[in-house]
Formats: structure tokens, C-alpha cells, sequence
């Protein structure tokens, strides 16, 4: 939403309130300035500056002992240029250094979505989220919400545009318990600010948390891990259409806010006042759909088209994910190819879709799309290509292989070698594949040094880590620490607390974004060089999510038969594959 649409009160919330339509986001506007101020004074957004570590850069303003020397030299030779120069505040002084030793952690947010906080308490969380996002995106931090009563470690996060949909969908039959909070918080990094919207009953219930208005002292610091802040949501006045008024209760301080009128709050309950639809849903063919842990998405070139197996052997399926610029979006089909045997390899170039598929002994060559110089088709002898029994079977259990143009031959990595096939089937070796690309889940193109469109640095030739997308390069050695080249000639550093597979790397305007997995707990994450995002929609998988070459695209199958696709960058998600819903 436009700033120049908003009174000047809500001016600067314009980026949090574009989620939401012009008339509810007026309707919000005094419920959520009151919040705001509230919620002020325990989530700052900026820290402390610490304690004094030294002295760096130089500055016009300062303690006559951090007068830099020469401007004494200029008091002892000029003293009158040195008076002028005082009165005008154009000496120079060292600028004192802090070292801050505050943490910045994740805004937590635990939400009760239980019957008492139907309606009211519902519109008065609603405002509190786009307070907490806000103030998380200003320190750098992000958002996360975690739902009491879903299992320990699922939240929601990214954007309000997509954050809110899915909180406002996630209804619980049942009251929360002060067990279900303990559960929730206990997973959390002590540096997390945590917060719990909730009804008093539960708020007064929590052992060890305030339990009233007189036992606020007992919550200690906001954002220790265990001892989330309470904002506490009461009915406090009824008009003839409804509830025009709430208390809300934060610590010892307990105010009475206003609720926006009772038309549009109903239909901001329902979903009908937020701006953006839900994902894309794209139904897969009849009888294509693919079967637990073997959809197994992947691009496989620069085109923005999905590759994924059907439940049939030789079923390629093929969706283009592109992201429609129009107010409507074009429809989104998958098309199935039905071919003989298993499919190997695939890849879509221009307008062809090129496929090998292993049949009977041979190795035969598919395409869809424009028709190709040369032989109608040709026959490889699977030995040519390193393809024998066992290779073919654990391919069968992986990710399509990429099948790349070159000139009018076909490139193809199989079995730790690059083979080149030329338009009448003679196959010759192109050399070996990177050991950094035969991963445990199959070849990953992204570390392929010969896939990299610029000449790598030495030292990323060297590295036993290394990622490369658009131009970018990243490489590490330790696989926690990471140096990053952008295309523009920009160094970056990056790192993670523990060891994770970082599945791929795309572009955040300018910024590098590494996607990292992590094996253990399946989370996904987007990391920058100053904060991390956690891509929750995206998690739960089985096997690393997909990452486009040069896009900011991400697909992962996060059950068996459903893939999602959206941005790896903000984890909005733009379509959902093979959906039955």
C-alpha cells in the first residue's frame, strides 16, 4: 500500500499494512498505534551500545582528550582558527567504539487460537503480529508463529502477506494449556524474544509468568527462553452490533484499546480484507501423481520448468513455474510425458524438452517441442554411458540427471563422468564431474565448477565447498564459514552455528542468499550475510529442496505427492503441484 494513501500516522507502516485492504488497515490503525506503543517499551528495536572496545572512525563532536592531535597542534600555531573552528563544530575527534554483547535473536510469537480468542482476540493479535514483524525487520531479525497445540518446532513465518493467511486459517476446537506453552518454548534459543498472545485464563494459569497485574515482576527479561511476555486479550465493552472495546493486559500495564467496527472486522476474520490470494493450485494428470518420496523435484537447466517423476516408471512430469506479471495469473498445468522405460536424464531448452530413458537394453532420446535436426530418434548402448545395472537402479531412486544442449550435442554427468552425445547417438567421454557434485542425493549442478558461467577464483577451486548461481560463487572450508564473490565483484561473509547442506544459492536483489537443509530437522532456511530467515512452508521434506540455477525459485515435496514452489528469498509460496485440495 501506497504511504501517500495512509494519514500520516500510519504513513510509516505502509510496507506491514500492504498485506491488508486500504479499509481494514484504516479500521486498524488506532488499535495498532496503541499496541505499538505498548509493546514499545519491552521490544526495543534497537539495543544498548554496550561497553567501550577502543576507538574507530572519526567524528565532529566529542571529549576535548578525543580531540585527534592535529587540531592541538592547530590550538598551540592558530588558536583563533582553532576558536573558529570549535564554534562552527568542524574539529575532528575519535568516535569511541562499543562492543555490544546483547544477542539479536528471533521474535518468537506463540498464538492462542483456541474459542476465547475467537473475534476480538483474534483482530487484537492480528494488529499485534504486524507490530512484532515490524520491529523484527527493523533489528535485522525475523518473525516466526508457532501455534499452541502444533507439534514443537512447526511455525509460521515470512511476510505478512503470507504469514497471515495461514495463521488466520489455523483454528483450534480446543483451549491451549499452560503445558502446550511450556512445550512450544522449551525448543527455543535462549536468545529468541519470545511473546504469547493468549486469553487471561491461560495467562494467569502459567506457572513461573505473571498471573496478574500485581505479579508482573516474575516474567523476567523479554526473550529469555521459557519466560515468553504475556499480551493477555478481554472483552472489556459490547455495543448493539458486537464488542467495541478490549482490555489488554502487558505485565502491569493494562489499557482499554478500540476494535474496528463490527462490518469490518467480520469480514477481516474471514480472510476477505487481505490482499493477496493463496498459492496456485496445480493439479497433476490423472494417474500421474507421484507416489510417496519419488515426485523428487528438480531443475534441471535455466528454464523455469519443474521436473518431477509420476508413479509410473516412465512418467515424466513437467510444470513451468514462471511467475505470471499480470493481476491474474495465467493458468498452471502440469503436462505428462509418458514415455517408455526409466527416465534418466531431462532438461528443457528453448522450446524443446529433451529426455533419455532406458528401455529394453537401450537407451533412447525423447523430445517434445519443436522438432530437431538429424535422426528422428537414435539408440545408445547403455554402456557407452557408464549405465549399467546398478547405476540405473540407483538413479531410479534420485532426482532426474540434467541433460544440457551444447551445440547440437547433448551433455549428460552419469557415473562420475561428463558423456557427450552427438545428434546421430556416438557418445564420447567430456570429462570427470567434480567430486563437490556427486552428492548423497544425487548430482548437484550448482557445485559444478564447469556449470559456472565465470571463471571461479583460485581459492574456490581449491575449497571443498563450493556453490555457484548467476554469476555468484561461494565457497568454504569448513562448511560453516562462507566467502561469497557476487557477480557484481562484492565480497560477502556468511555463516551458520552448525553444519548444514547448503542447497543452493540465489539472489536477493543484489545479496547473496545461501539455502541451507538441514538433515536432522529437516528445516529449511534462507542465509544472509546479516540475518536469517527461516523458509517453515518449505521444511518437513525428506530430501533437500530444489533451487532454481538463476532464479529465486524453490521446490520441495514436503509430503509424499505435494510439492510447493515459491520464493526462496521471502518463502511465499506461488504454486502447490499435485494437490487434491
Amino acid at each position: 500500500m501506497s504511504a501517500t494513501r495512509l494519514p500520516a500516522a500510519l504513513a510509516p507502516w505502509a510496507e506491514s499494512l500492504s498485506a491488508l485492504s486500504p479499509e481494514l488497515a484504516l479500521a486498524l490503525g488506532p488499535l495498532l498505534r496503541r499496541l505499538d506503543q505498548l509493546v514499545g517499551t519491552r521490544e526495543p528495536v534497537t539495543d544498548a551500545p554496550g561497553e567501550p572496545d577502543g576507538t574507530g572512525g572519526i567524528g565532529r563532536s566529542g571529549r576535548p582528550e578525543q580531540l585527534l592531535p592535529a587540531e592541538w597542534l592547530l590550538a598551540e600555531e592558530h588558536p583563533d582558527e582553532f576558536m573558529r573552528r570549535f564554534v562552527d563544530r568542524e574539529l575532528l575527534y575519535l568516535a569511541p567504539e562499543f562492543r555490544s554483547s546483547v544477542t539479536r535473536g528471533r521474535t518468537v510469537v506463540l498464538v492462542d487460537a483456541g474459542p476465547s480468542q475467537a473475534g476480538a482476540g483474534r483482530l487484537v493479535q492480528l494488529a499485534a503480529l504486524l507490530v512484532l514483524h515490524r520491529r523484527a525487520a527493523a533489528r535485522g531479525s525475523e518473525l516466526l508463529v508457532g501455534v499452541l497445540g502444533d507439534p514443537p518446532g512447526r511455525w509460521l513465518s515470512g511476510e505478512p502477506a503470507d504469514l497471515l493467511p495461514s495463521w488466520l486459517a489455523a483454528r483450534r476446537p480446543a483451549e491451549p494449556t499452560a503445558e502446550q506453552v511450556r512445550e512450544a518454548a522449551a525448543g527455543l534459543d535462549a536468545a529468541d524474544r519470545v511473546w504469547l498472545l493468549t486469553s487471561p485464563r491461560l495467562a494467569d494459569g502459567l506457572p513461573g509468568l505473571p498471573a496478574g497485574p500485581a505479579a508482573a515482576a516474575a516474567a523476567g527479561a523479554a526473550g529469555a527462553s521459557g519466560t515468553p511476555r504475556v499480551l493477555a486479550t478481554e472483552v472489556a465493552r459490547w455495543g448493539p452490533a458486537g464488542a467495541t472495546h478490549v482490555t489488554v493486559r502487558l505485565d502491569r500495564t493494562e489499557v482499554e484499546l478500540p476494535l474496528p467496527a463490527a462490518d469490518i472486522a467480520v469480514r477481516a476474520l474471514r480472510g476477505a480484507e487481505f490482499r493477496r490470494k493463496g498459492p496456485v493450485l496445480v493439479p497433476a494428470p490423472a494417474g500421474a501423481v507421484g507416489t510417496p518420496g519419488r515426485a523428487l523435484p528438480v531443475f534441471t537447466t535455466d528454464a523455469t520448468v519443474l521436473l518431477t517423476r509420476g508413479r509410473r516408471e516412465g512418467t515424466l512430469l513437467a510444470t513451468d513455474v514462471r511467475r505470471s506479471e499480470h493481476k491474474h495469473a495465467a493458468v498452471t498445468r502440469t503436462k505428462a510425458h509418458h514415455l517408455n522405460g526409466q527416465v534418466i536424464a531431462a532438461g528443457r531448452t528453448g522450446r524443446r524438452l529433451f529426455a533419455l530413458h532406458l528401455h529394453r537394453g537401450r537407451v533412447l532420446r525423447y523430445v517434445s517441442g519443436r522438432q530437431v535436426g538429424g535422426a528422428a530418434e537414435f539408440v545408445v548402448d547403455p554402456a557407452f554411458l557408464g549405465l549399467d545395472g546398478t547405476v540405473a537402479e540407483v538413479l531410479a531412486g534420485r532426482p532426474l540427471l540434467p541433460l544440457l544442449c551444447s551445440g547440437d550435442d547433448l551433455l549428460v554427468p552419469v557415473a562420475g563422468r561428463w558423456r557427450r552425445i552427438a545428434p546421430d547417438g556416438a557418445v564420447t567421454d567430456d570429462g570427470p564431474v567434480d567430486d563437490r557434485a556427486e552428492g548423497p542425493h544425487g548430482f548437484e549442478r550448482f557445485r559444478e565448477p564447469r556449470l559456472f558461467d565465470r571463471t571461479p577464483q583460485r581459492e574456490a577451486l581449491r575449497a571443498p565447498h563450493l556453490v555457484h548461481a548467476g554469476g555468484t560463487a561461494a565457497w568454504s572450508h569448513d562448511g560453516r564459514t562462507w566467502t561469497v564473490w557476487t557477480r557484481l565483484g562484492d565480497e560477502r561473509r556468511l555463516s551458520f552455528r552448525k553444519k548444514v547442506l547448503v542447497a543452493g544459492l540465489v539472489h536477493d536483489g543484489r545479496e547473496p542468499v545461501l539455502i541451507t537443509w538441514s538433515p536432522d530437522s529437516r528445516m529449511v532456511r534462507a542465509i544472509r550475510h546479516n540475518s536469517t530467515r527461516t523458509l517453515s512452508r518449505f521444511s518437513g521434506g525428506t530430501a533437500p529442496p530444489a533451487v532454481h540455477p538463476t532464479e529465486p525459485l524453490i521446490a520441495a515435496e514436503v509430503r509424499p505427492g505435494r510439492v510447493v514452489v515459491g520464493d526462496a528469498t521471502t518463502g511465499r509460496i506461488h504454486h502447490v503441484i499435485g494437490s487434491n485440495e
